[in-house]
């Protein structure tokens, strides 16, 4: 079993951000490099002690400036051995991890390597500021992981940037090219004619189902909220009211029942099996998927597409601003999408499965695979669990 050991000390005085820049070093090719073990950023010891029983080899050290020096190294010898992933302490300035982020995502190498910070003993302010500045690919906290949590996080970050490298660019990069807008314009003009046709077809049963949901419960007719679409532009997301008036106040009371796994405190998803908020009216609705009907508004408006990613609330999309995570973003939000078709109903997926069907979706969208998610839409709207 290899040991733990501290890479040699960089004297303070010397920058490294000078003498070791990749571009000055000797890339070999694609394929020849092995990722094993890990690369912990910090003092912690008892974290150290827990990633050593876990990947049985790494390296460890007290400053950054370590680190980059290390790993630039690393990329100089004969087996190219590189970490699985890398830990930083929440400790260190914000400017300087978001640094530190910035150095791993420009290296043509480094950047398939996941930086996860160590969120302990920060606040929920806190939380938020190194989130939204400092951007790493995920922030977790270590004492609270076990090591089957704490390894799918990383494989499927892995799997996640391995897919991304080199083919998706990121939002701020995407700028359309001649096709890619010929594209869209196709997409939109089909999606004018789509709605417009569906909702004058339509309009007498959005009618029936207005009065109906008027005589059972008080409140309004449409659920209005805001959501987070393409290049998380926020509009009103529109749909039937399928649940009690102040439901969305019950949210804190009824999260031990999330089916999914929130308690990592990343990326997360509220649904409920059996949510007790929901109305006779609103289940009838939801299991028939008629409480969408009124987004073909927000189609025919521009702020949907027919198919796209789900349009998250603010508090879900707040969670996905990671580099990595902000690629489903790329995509427009969709009445029916990749993941409705392919597992809805199912209330065992997980948030990184359905993210990671997000991402696939946006990187690899054509107008092809539009017409079979709207051709495999009728099979899923009658889904089989009520949630």
């Amino acid at each position: 079993m290899d040991l733990l050991f501290l890479p040699q000390t960089v004297e303070k005085n010397k920058r490294v951000g000078s003498r070791f820049a990749f571009r000055s070093y000797y890339l070999p090719q694609a394929g020849t490099f092995q990722y094993s073990g890990f690369y912990y950023i910090g003092k912690n010891s008892v974290h150290i002690d827990k990633l050593v029983q876990m990947y049985k080899r790494g390296y460890a050290s007290e400053g950054m400036d370590n680190m980059k020096a290390e790993l630039l190294r690393s990329l100089e010898q004969e087996k190219n051995i590189l970490p699985e992933v890398i830990f930083c302490e929440a400790k260190f300035d914000l400017a300087e991890i978001r640094k530190l982020k910035q150095f791993l995502r420009q290296h043509p190498v480094l950047n398939s390597i996941p930086l996860i910070l160590d969120g302990s003993g920060l606040s929920e302010k806190e939380l938020e500021m190194y989130r939204a500045y400092a951007r790493p690919d995920e922030i977790l906290f270590l004492q609270h992981c076990d090591e089957a949590t704490l390894n799918d996080k990383i494989l499927f970050l892995r799997k996640v940037k391995k897919a991304q490298q080199g083919a998706t660019p990121r939002i701020e990069e995407n700028v359309p090219t001649r096709s890619l807008q010929m594209g869209l314009l196709s997409k939109r003009a089909f999606d004018i004619l789509a709605a417009s046709v569906a909702l004058l077809l339509l309009s007498p049963l959005l009618l029936l189902i207005a009065l109906a949901i008027k005589l059972e419960s008080s409140g309004p007719v449409f659920y209005i909220s805001k959501r987070a679409g393409r290049g998380y532009k926020i509009f009103n997301f529109l749909k039937f009211r399928t649940m009690y008036q102040g439901a969305d106040k019950r949210m804190g009371e009824l999260t031990h029942l999330n089916q999914y796994d929130a308690a990592g405190r990343g990326p997360v998803f509220f649904k409920i099996h059996n949510d007790p908020r929901i109305t006779k009216v609103g289940s009838f609705l939801r299991n028939t998927s008629l409480d969408e009907l009124p987004q073909l508004f927000n189609v025919f408006m521009g702020d949907m597409s027919l198919v796209g990613n789900r349009p998250l609330p603010l508090y879900e999309a707040a969670r996905l601003t990671t580099d990595d995570y902000a690629a489903r973003f790329m995509a427009p939000a969709g009445i029916t999408g990749l993941w409705q078709v392919k597992k809805r109903g199912n209330k065992d997926m997980s948030v990184e499965e359905r993210i990671n069907m997000d991402i696939d979706y946006a990187s690899k969208c054509n107008f092809a695979t539009d017409l079979w998610i709207i051709a495999n839409t009728p099979s899923a709207l009658l889904q089989k669990e009520n949630v």
